[in-house]
């Protein structure tokens, strides 16, 4: 999905400049087809924007889940003396779950931390191209490379069903380290979809200055 992305960029932008060099029949012709392929681009995107938006509104439930049983773990141990490894342990995997799902959502949303120089003050192409760059060069590296060493890490768990370590948690830790391609998965899908608009917004019409 990632190459198929990519590729779309690549075309889209190769495409939006070749329509400048043409005559002006071919020209048309090209634009029209320029004009299809930007439809479905905008459109992988979007699409991939659901997705994403769609997994991390599901896994904000994990929020409302963390604080109603943090509380009761309270109540139980300090009024009744009662513990639970479980529901700690059931904690933890849902705050592993919240960051993990919903990291695309927040990219997607602009919501990561960004330490901000000169792109709030850049120009819609300064920052579509700024945004590509940094897909392209550190984005997409940092999944790949997530991706290659955590499948190996997560297969083994998966061979043996691993379990938590405390002899009453609970057995699913290997669900748990599944999380972590997931959550490459996820954010290298919204940063095709991040890379694609780049894409449009370079290959289309430059800004007329006023």
């Amino acid at each position: 999905m990632l190459v198929l992305g990519v590729v779309v960029v690549i075309i889209v932008v190769t495409v939006g400049h070749c329509t400048r060099f043409h005559s002006l029949r071919l020209g048309r012709r090209i634009i029209v087809r320029s004009g299809a392929m930007r439809t479905t681009a905008q459109r992988l995107a979007n699409g991939i924007d659901r997705v994403t938006a769609a997994v991390g509104r599901a896994a904000m439930w994990c929020c409302l889940y963390i604080v109603v049983v943090e509380f009761a773990i309270v109540v139980m141990r300090y009024a009744f003396g009662v513990g639970s490894i479980k529901l700690l342990e059931s904690v933890l995997y849902a705050h592993a779950a919240l960051f993990m799902l919903a990291a695309a959502w927040t990219l997607q949303a602009g919501g990561h931390v960004r330490v901000d120089i000169f792109y709030a003050q850049a120009s819609a192409r300064k920052r579509a191209a700024i945004d590509l760059a940094g897909a392209l060069v550190f984005l997409f590296p940092f999944v790949i490379a997530l991706v290659v060493l955590s499948v190996p890490y997560v297969a083994r768990s998966w061979d043996i069903l691993e379990r938590s370590r405390e002899t009453s948690g609970l057995p699913f830790v290997y669900l748990l380290k599944t999380l972590i391609p997931i959550f490459a998965l996820l954010v290298g899908l919204q940063g095709v979809a991040q890379a694609i608009r780049a894409a449009l917004v370079l290959s289309g019409p430059r800004e007329t200055p006023r």
